[in-house]
């Protein structure tokens, strides 16, 4: 009798496979070559620029332009007051903040009138960015420049709304309520504007975690890496995502996202685009993609650019929990992005934002959880099944896990030329141990997660879901600062 086809059938196609899956991990790393080559060439541009001297030359130019704040909050009682604290002592010549009490249930308003003694306002400005209704109006004669908005709850993107609405200089800036800039982050984010009127439409900076940072006043007075892993894996993480990802995305004018957390923008240009879009996590990402297609469609020199050296510090998750909600929630805000503009993908009609930028989302963080997971899962079953020798499978999960530390320490080396000042031997071999320990078990589980954000994205979930925090530094004492 004729032998049965179907076990050679399944080997077969599981040869294939397997083959298809290395394949694409190829192609996948040397895309991730060529970014960090970018990286280094954006950041020796960056270096050259510097040289030419210090951005404090903005604070007397009279063609500095003014930037307001837009500072949403919702449930942020624990670290509003010092956030504020912390806007009011930066260096810029004209600025204002704009804090927006997105309808929180906690005492995020209270704590806010009570530390800087506000008085309600009559004031009223025209609305042409859509958002919820506004409660009150607060400000103190102290503070001309602290503008507070007691709204009701519409949402992150209502409430960067509403502040644009109020804002009265050309440029704003997103900040999130748990965030800190750095002394000089404003005039380090606005010379691009002051350097290329014109042309430029936004500016995004570099998002750092302050776990384990000395934070006084509002300011972060001692660098210092954190003792807890979560919260060194992810400074290692960010680091690789801004420095090498963002920092190459900007060379090739493709960046496709600014962070929520630190971002600044011509103000006209986003109330163009119709300001922030509702009913989207990933807001932020969102405003970038329209101000592409926008200003492709007017046909219009224009740029978008990532610039390493404004810092931002946040509070990073340090609870898996907290982490997965957060990683999760930002993978359906990607894939809300690249389906709302799925029109844009491989289409030359939208430039290199349609050929190169949203597609290398698409690759990298749509089909690459998938690849690795094939990877981790089809190369032992290869093996097993004796379609693999075990010198290849150990090979091929050596050289992904070397490649991956390869790219992080080469974060780690661009981070010591572009952001780091007092840096210490102890934190940066912790930070070197964290960029070997983050290969085993820590990425996986962001591949798990990845995966479980594009099925709450196909089950149509929505929700922010709760973001525990503990607050930046010690507690401050109420009173204006």
């Amino acid at each position: 009798m004729p032998a049965d086809p179907l076990p050679a059938a399944v080997f077969t196609a599981a040869a294939c496979l397997g083959w298809l899956t290395l394949g694409l991990a190829v192609l996948q790393y040397g895309l991730y070559t060529g970014q960090t080559v970018l990286a280094f060439l954006e950041m020796r541009r960056n270096r050259k620029e510097e040289r030419r001297g210090p951005a404090g030359w903005i604070i007397g130019a009279k063609s500095s332009p003014g930037i307001s704040l837009l500072v949403p909050a919702c449930n942020e009682e624990r670290t509003i007051v010092q956030n504020i604290r912390s806007l009011l002592t930066l260096r810029y010549p004209r600025y204002e903040i704009i804090v927006v009490n997105d309808g929180s249930k906690d005492g995020t308003a209270r704590a806010v009138i009570e530390a800087f003694k506000l008085e309600r306002v009559p004031l009223r400005r025209p609305h042409p960015a859509p958002c919820q209704p506004i409660r009150g109006v607060y400000r103190h004669r102290d503070h001309p420049n602290l503008l507070f908005i007691d709204k009701e709850n519409g949402g992150k993107s209502d409430a960067l709304n509403a502040a644009m609405n109020y804002a009265g200089h050309p440029l704003v800036c997103g900040v999130d309520a748990d965030s800190l800039l750095d002394h000089n982050s404003l005039l380090k984010a606005a010379r691009p504007f002051v350097e290329q009127p014109h042309s430029l439409i936004a500016v995004g900076g570099t998002i750092r975690i302050a776990n384990g940072c000395e934070v006084h006043g509002g300011m972060v007075i001692n660098e210092s890496a954190p003792r807890k892993l979560l919260p060194l894996f992810q400074i290692v993480e960010y680091l690789r995502a801004f420095l090498i990802a963002r920092l190459s995305l900007s060379r090739m004018n493709t960046v496709a996202i600014i962070s929520g957390a630190f971002g600044l923008f011509k103000r006209s240009a986003v109330l163009d685009a119709g300001g922030y879009t509702h009913g989207t996590v990933g807001e932020d990402m969102e405003l970038i993609v329209k101000l592409h297609r926008l200003f492709q469609a007017r046909g219009a020199d224009y740029k978008i650019l990532f610039v390493p050296d404004p810092v931002c510090w946040t509070e990073a998750p340090e609870t898996l929990a907290v982490l997965r909600r957060q990683r999760t929630r930002w993978q359906r805000g990607l894939c809300e992005v690249l389906w709302r503009h799925r029109d844009m993908l491989f289409n030359p009609r939208h430039g290199r934002m349609g050929v190169i930028g949203l597609p290398l989302f698409v690759l990298f963080d749509l089909l690459g959880p998938f690849l690795d997971l094939a990877g981790l899962l089809l190369i032992p079953l290869f093996w097993i099944c004796g379609l693999l020798s075990f010198k290849f499978m150990a090979a091929f999960f050596a050289v992904v896990v070397l490649y991956g530390v390869f790219l992080s320490m080469l974060a780690l080396v661009l981070g010591e030329l572009a952001l780091f000042r007092t840096t210490r031997k102890r934190d940066m071999a912790l930070l070197a141990l964290g960029a070997i320990a983050e290969n085993f078990g820590y990425r996986q589980l962001n591949i798990l997660w990845r995966i479980e954000g594009i099925w709450q994205f196909l089950r149509k979930q929505k929700g922010w879901g709760e973001m525990t925090r503990t607050g930046l530094g010690r507690k401050q004492p109420a009173g204006p600062a």
